[in-house]
């Protein structure tokens, strides 16, 4: 099985990295995470978009 990624930006650093991506079957999905850059903390929302799945994140307080 193929992994598939989506391309997030920190909400606090403004970096971007990917993360992996749930399945298509599996959205939408939230799930909590740690920024691989700056460690704060951040919600990510993933949901589908023309059958792929893409990513959005968000700050604690947002």
């Amino acid at each position: 099985m193929e992994s598939d990624f989506a391309s997030i930006t920190c909400p606090t650093c403004f970096q971007t990295f990917d993360v992996p991506a749930p399945a298509l079957s599996e959205v939408p999905a939230e799930l909590d995470y740690d920024c691989e850059i700056c460690c704060r903390p951040m919600i990510i929302l993933f949901h589908e978009n023309m059958g792929a799945v893409t990513a959005e994140a968000r700050g604690l307080d947002d």
